[in-house]
C-alpha cells in the first residue's frame, strides 16, 4: 500500500483533468495533487520522486463519491442473505431456509432485497410462510426500498407493544413506526464484531469500485448511535474510503446541534423522513396512488421543516431531509422558504442544505431548489430499476406521472447542484452504472451528458458537504484518484445523434469511457484516497 507522504509520478496514460484536457501524467505529493501535464514535461519530475507508475495507457480519474449509503446494512447484505436475485416467492423462501441452516448461531436472521413486484405470485411472503422457512427463529427481511419489511413471529415477540404502533399489519409488510421498532430490535441483536465485519466488507467493496468517499446516512430511525459512531471511528483508523456521516435527527436549538456534532456528524441531514417510498406506498403524494386508495404518509409538516432548517442554519450546521413524493418536496420547499424569510435567503443558500432522493419534482419545485440553494442528492439507479412505461413507478403512479420523475436535465438547467449516490443497499454500489443510468435515463428528456453525470458523482459529492476544492484532479486537490482499465474515450452527449459524439482531443474536453448500454464498464485497477492506496486489483 502506497504511503500518503510518498511522492509519486504517474505517466503514460490519460489523466482526466480540467487543468489540462490533454494530460497524460500527474504528480502526487503529501496526499495532494502537485502537478498535471504532458508526457514530455513529466521527464523533469522522474528523478525526484519516490515512485514512478507506468499507467500503460490506463485512465486516471477522480475517485467517486457516493452521496447516500448505509454501510452497515450494505455490508450485512454483502455478507448475508441477499434476495435481490430471487425470481419467485418459493425461491425466496428456499434462500431463507438455506440461510437459516448456514447461520445456526445468529440471534436474528437478516436478509435484504426482495421485491414482490418481480415475482409471478405478486405478493410478499406471509407470516406463516416466513415462520416455517426460518424454523421459528427471529427473521427481518426489508423490502428492496428498506421502507417496509416482513418479519417472523419470533422477531415480533422481541418488540413489546409493536402491535399498537402505526404501520403494524398482522399479515402484511410493516411500515412506519412498527417497521422502525422491529428494525431496531433486529439490528440491536447484531453484536459489535459482526457490525465491524460488515462495515469493513462494505468499504472494501466500495474501494474496489473506485469509490473514495461515502456519505453515511444514519439516524435514530435508520440505525443507532453506537453503530454510527463506531463506523466513523473505524473509517478514521483503518485504510479505505473516507466516510462522512449525516445524522437524521431534528434540531431545535444550539444544544441539539452540539449533540449532532458530538456524534461526529457532518450535518443533521440524510434520512430525516418527510415521507417514505413509492415502492412501499408510503411516499407522500398530492394525488392518490394509481394502485392504492390513498396518497401516502407525510411525517413532517412545513413548520417542522422550517424549525429544523432555521436551527441548523443558526448553528452553522447543514440540514437535510428525505423527500420523494411531490407532497413531500412541496413541504420541504415551503419549510425552507419560511426559514429563509426568517433568516434571510443568503444565509440559507450559504448553508447548502440537502434534499435526498427528490424524485417527484415540478418546474416550480425545481425553481425553488435553485432559489434556496438546495442540493439534490439523487440516485439515478432508481430510474434504471423502476422507471419506464412498465416499471414500478408507472404501476404506482400511472405512466403520465411516472414520466416526470427524476428530472436531472431540468435540475441542471436551473442550476441546482446534483450529488449522485446509490442509497445502498437499496440499489448496489455501482458508480459507472450510476453515471450510465443518468446519461441514458428511461425518459429521454431527463438525460444529462456523461460529463455532467460524472461530475455529479465526483465533485458533486464534495460540494454537497461544502467543499469546492476536491473531487477533481487539479493541483492542490486531495489525491483521491482511480486508475481504470477501459476502452476508447469519447465525449458523449445525452442522445443518440452521432454528430454529438467525438473522440477528437481538439475539442478541448477530456474524454470519458463510452457508457452506451451493453458496452463493458471500466474496471478499477487501483484506488487511492488522500495519497494512500486502498485497493489494488489482484494480478494487475
Amino acid at each position: 500500500m502506497t504511503h500518503p507522504n510518498r511522492t509519486v509520478l504517474l505517466r503514460g496514460g490519460d489523466v482526466h483533468s480540467p487543468a489540462d484536457p490533454f494530460a497524460t501524467a500527474m504528480v502526487v505529493e503529501r496526499g495532494h495533487i502537485a502537478w498535471v501535464g504532458s508526457e514530455g514535461a513529466a521527464d523533469s519530475f522522474s528523478s525526484g520522486v519516490d515512485e514512478v507508475v507506468d499507467l500503460e495507457g490506463a485512465l486516471v480519474t477522480p475517485a467517486f463519491t457516493d452521496a447516500h449509503v448505509h454501510l452497515t446494512t450494505t455490508g450485512l447484505a454483502l455478507t448475508g442473505l441477499d434476495l435481490s436475485g430471487a425470481a419467485s416467492l418459493p425461491e425466496a423462501l428456499a434462500l431463507v431456509r438455506a440461510h437459516r441452516v448456514a447461520r445456526p448461531r445468529d440471534p436474528v436472521l437478516l436478509g435484504h432485497g426482495w421485491d414482490a413486484g418481480h415475482w409471478p405470485e405478486g405478493r410478499p411472503p406471509s407470516r406463516a410462510e416466513l415462520d416455517e422457512a426460518a424454523g421459528g427463529r427471529p427473521l427481518y427481511l426489508p423490502r428492496v426500498d428498506v421502507h417496509s419489511a416482513v418479519v417472523t413471529t419470533a422477531l415480533l415477540d422481541l418488540v413489546p407493544g409493536v402491535t399498537a404502533l402505526t404501520g403494524y399489519h398482522p399479515d402484511a409488510p410493516l411500515t412506519g413506526a412498527a417497521h422502525h421498532a422491529v428494525r431496531a430490535a433486529a439490528y440491536g441483536a447484531v453484536g459489535a464484531p459482526r457490525r465491524a465485519e460488515a462495515q469493513r466488507a462494505a468499504r472494501q467493496h466500495a474501494a474496489a469500485l473506485g469509490i473514495g468517499t461515502l456519505h453515511e446516512c444514519g439516524g435514530p430511525d435508520i440505525s443507532d448511535e453506537e453503530d454510527f459512531v463506531a463506523l466513523l471511528k473505524l473509517a478514521r483508523e483503518e485504510p479505505g474510503p473516507r466516510v462522512l456521516g449525516y445524522w437524521a435527527e431534528p434540531v431545535s436549538d444550539e444544544k441539539g446541534a452540539l449533540r449532532v456534532r458530538e456524534l461526529g456528524a457532518t450535518g443533521a441531514a440524510g434520512d430525516l423522513f418527510v415521507d417514505g417510498s413509492l415502492g412501499s406506498h408510503t411516499a407522500a403524494l398530492r394525488d392518490p396512488y394509481a394502485d392504492a386508495p390513498h396518497s401516502g404518509t407525510l411525517h413532517l409538516d412545513a413548520a417542522a421543516v422550517a424549525a429544523h432548517v432555521a436551527a441548523c442554519t443558526e448553528a452553522g450546521l447543514q440540514a437535510g431531509f428525505h423527500a420523494i413524493g411531490d407532497a413531500a418536496t412541496d413541504t420541504v420547499v415551503a419549510g425552507v422558504r419560511a426559514a429563509a424569510e426568517r433568516l434571510g435567503p443568503a444565509r440559507i443558500r450559504a448553508a447548502r442544505h440537502r434534499v435526498e432522493h427528490a424524485e417527484m419534482l415540478t418546474p416550480e419545485t425545481v425553481a425553488a431548489f435553485a432559489e434556496l440553494g438546495l442540493t439534490a442528492s439523487v440516485q439515478p439507479a432508481f430510474d434504471a430499476a423502476w422507471g419506464g412505461e412498465d416499471g414500478m413507478y408507472a404501476h404506482r403512479l400511472g405512466a403520465e406521472r411516472a414520466r416526470t420523475l427524476n428530472p436531472y436535465a431540468a435540475l441542471l438547467r436551473a442550476g441546482v447542484p446534483l450529488a449522485f449516490g446509490s442509497d445502498s443497499p437499496v440499489t448496489p454500489l455501482d458508480p459507472w452504472g450510476t453515471v450510465r443510468a443518468a446519461a441514458f435515463h428511461r425518459t429521454p428528456g431527463h438525460r444529462v451528458s456523461v460529463r455532467a453525470a460524472f461530475t455529479a458523482h465526483t465533485r458533486g459529492g464534495w460540494r454537497a458537504v461544502g467543499r469546492d476544492d476536491a473531487g477533481t484532479l487539479v493541483p492542490g486537490a486531495p489525491a483521491d484518484y482511480v486508475v481504470w482499465r477501459t476502452e476508447e474515450l469519447v465525449v458523449q452527449a445525452p442522445d443518440d445523434r452521432v454528430a454529438r459524439w467525438s473522440t477528437d482531443p481538439r475539442s478541448g474536453t477530456p474524454g470519458l469511457p463510452d457508457l452506451t448500454p451493453g458496452r463493458p464498464l471500466p474496471v478499477a485497477l487501483r484506488t487511492v484516497v488522500g495519497g494512500q492506496t486502498v485497493f489494488v486489483r489482484p494480478n494487475e
